[in-house]
Parts: structure tokens; C-alpha cells; sequence
């Protein structure tokens, strides 16, 4: 048996001692080092979130899908040479065959199952997970369990500075101080722009101060500059609004957070201000950047991580209570 966490219904969670898993053909079993808690994981622990509605995730779940880990099984197909190999993978697996998934899409398959949050896909609050070869990614001896666990926020992230389209020296606001609002500021300094924070209060900033950004400001103090582009990454249902309302004629906004309300803004503002609008959904395409900027240097995404608990104190974590420092992600190593 293993130890994993289980979701069994709004705002109940406990570790149990469940089935290791197997890996069926074309697939690895990853023995976790470190996985984090996100946002995602807290909605389907409250019941919030919308695929608990909808059917496409239902309890008992097993989350996490922010991780790394070292592959310890290989099914049949798979190369041995992946054994040992410490990795992470891809949250998002494509059916494989669709038009999407040939196009490289595969993160909007129709029939796409994400570990840790929809199709009964196990995730990797575990001290084991299972995943297609297909997902993977190796990880260089440079990037330690913590930045491997971010690797998936990263990618997202980076994904959000890339739709962002900025030159080096252009300037760009992001709105929100979470996990990817931080990490977008930094992929976005380290490609040499001149990087901007809004959050909402300066308890909130502080983060983003100790990290290096001069400009880091609340919606009372932020000046009036012509923002190339904004980042929204936040979870304010008005601030998608505002990011229109900020944003350069010509520029781009970038939209990653999501709200649990409906967000509204004037298209004509859009229209008429000649904006490029991008969402972003999931990090796919930005892994194997996020973890190439980790390894060499260029962004340390650590100062991000307030605490490492284990297993047991992950169900505390999800209903409210974060230990250690002001880091905005609380890791969980489930040898512990």
C-alpha cells in the first residue's frame, strides 16, 4: 500500500493508505519528492470549483498536480532508460489523436483528463503517481525538489509573459501577487523588461519588494505610465476591467486568473484601443522553459515557497492554515 491524499467531499480530506500504482503500458510510476498546493486543489477541497458541478471531477479525488519526483516503474513500451530519471510531467493529458492534439494543442483536447483534478486521474498529493511516458520531463541535477514542484506554475507563467509579447526595456504591469503573478515577473525581468506589480495592499508587495521589484505598487499608488502590456493574475472579478482600462493602445493583455464570478469589460474599449487580448490555460508549453530558466539560473522561483509539511498537516493547508514565512506556495513532501 501508499499513502495518499483524499478528497472525499467538501472541505473533508484525509490520507489514507490506497493501491500503489501500476504502470500500464506506456506509462511510469514516479516515486514524489516534492508536490505543491494550488489554487485548483482548494477549490475542490471547498467544493468550489466548477468541474464538481459539472461531473467532470467528482469525489473522492486525489489532488496535485504541481510535482517532481523520480521514476521508480515503466510499463510496457517504455524506454528503461527513464528509470531513475528524476522528473516532472505535464498536468494535461490529450487523447492523443484528436486534430488538437496532432497540432500540438492537446491542453483543450475535448477529451482532456488532468491529474490531480478531473476525469479520475490520480494526482500527485501521494507518495506515488502514475502518468504517461508522453507527459514528461527530465529534470537537470541544477534543479532541486523545490523548483521542480514549481515547475508547472512556472510554466503557466511563462506561457502569460510570452502572450505578453514584450522587447527588452518595454514595460509591463502585472496585477496580483500569487504564485503566477511572482513568477511572471520574474520570467519577464530576467527576458529584461522592466516589470510592474499592482497588489492589494503593501503587506502583499512585500514579497515582490524583497524579490527585487522596485515597482511594486497598490491601486492607490500605481502611477501613470504607459503599460505596453498587463498581466492579469489575479482573482478580482474587476480587475480584468481595469487591465483594459490600463493597458497602452496597441498593447497586449495577458488573462491567466480566474475569478468565481463572471468578469466583464467594455469590448468596445477593446475594439476602439486596438488591444490584443490572449487566456492562457495551463502551462504545457511553457515547461520546458520554465525548467531551462531554473536550471540555468536565470529565475530562482524559491524564495516563493513559504513552508515543506508533510503528508498528514495537507488537509490543514487546504482548509486555511499556511505555516512558515510570506511565500505564497506551500510545498508538501509526502516522505515526511
Amino acid at each position: 500500500m501508499t499513502r495518499a491524499l483524499v478528497l472525499t467531499g467538501p472541505g473533508e480530506a484525509e490520507v489514507q493508505e490506497v493501491e500503489p500504482p501500476v504502470a500500464a503500458p506506456g506509462e511510469v510510476v514516479v516515486d514524489v519528492e516534492r508536490a505543491g498546493v494550488c489554487g485548483t486543489d482548494v477549490e475542490l477541497f471547498t467544493g468550489h470549483m466548477s468541474y464538481l458541478s459539472t461531473g467532470r471531477s467528482r469525489y473522492p479525488l486525489r489532488p496535485g498536480h504541481e510535482w517532481c519526483g523520480r521514476v521508480t516503474a515503466a510499463g510496457e513500451g517504455v524506454d528503461p532508460a527513464w528509470l531513475g530519471r528524476r522528473v516532472t510531467g505535464d498536468t494535461m493529458l490529450g487523447c492523443g489523436h484528436c486534430a488538437r492534439c496532432r497540432a500540438g494543442r492537446h491542453h483543450v483536447c475535448a477529451e482532456l483528463a488532468e491529474i490531480g483534478i478531473s476525469r479520475g486521474r490520480p494526482g500527485a498529493l501521494a507518495e506515488q503517481v502514475a502518468l504517461p511516458v508522453t507527459a514528461l520531463h527530465r529534470l537537470p541535477d541544477t534543479v532541486d525538489p523545490a523548483l521542480g514542484a514549481l515547475v508547472e506554475p512556472g510554466g503557466n507563467a511563462l506561457r502569460a509573459v510570452r502572450g505578453a509579447a514584450l522587447d527588452p526595456g518595454e514595460r509591463l504591469l502585472v496585477l496580483g501577487t500569487g504564485t503566477i503573478g511572482l513568477l511572471a515577473a520574474l520570467f519577464a525581468r530576467a527576458q529584461g523588461v522592466e516589470v510592474h506589480l499592482m497588489g492589494r495592499d503593501d503587506e502583499g508587495l512585500r514579497l515582490a519588494a524583497d524579490l527585487g521589484f522596485t515597482g511594486a505598487w497598490t491601486r492607490a499608488s500605481l502611477p501613470a505610465l504607459p503599460w505596453h502590456a498587463v498581466i492579469d493574475a489575479s482573482n478580482a472579478p474587476g480587475l480584468p476591467a481595469l487591465a483594459l482600462d490600463l493597458v497602452e493602445p496597441a498593447g497586449r493583455l495577458v488573462y491567466i486568473g480566474l475569478a468565481r464570478s463572471p468578469s466583464t469589460l467594455d469590448t468596445r474599449d477593446l475594439v476602439l484601443k486596438d488591444v490584443t487580448a490572449v487566456g492562457i490555460l495551463g502551462g504545457s508549453a511553457g515547461l520546458a522553459g520554465a525548467i531551462a530558466a531554473y536550471a540555468d539560473g536565470s529565475v530562482d522561483a524559491r524564495p516563493l515557497v513559504a513552508a515543506t509539511v508533510g503528508l498528514a498537516d495537507t488537509a490543514g493547508v487546504l482548509a486555511g492554515r499556511r505555516p512558515g514565512g510570506a511565500g505564497p506556495k506551500i510545498h508538501i513532501d509526502p516522505r515526511r
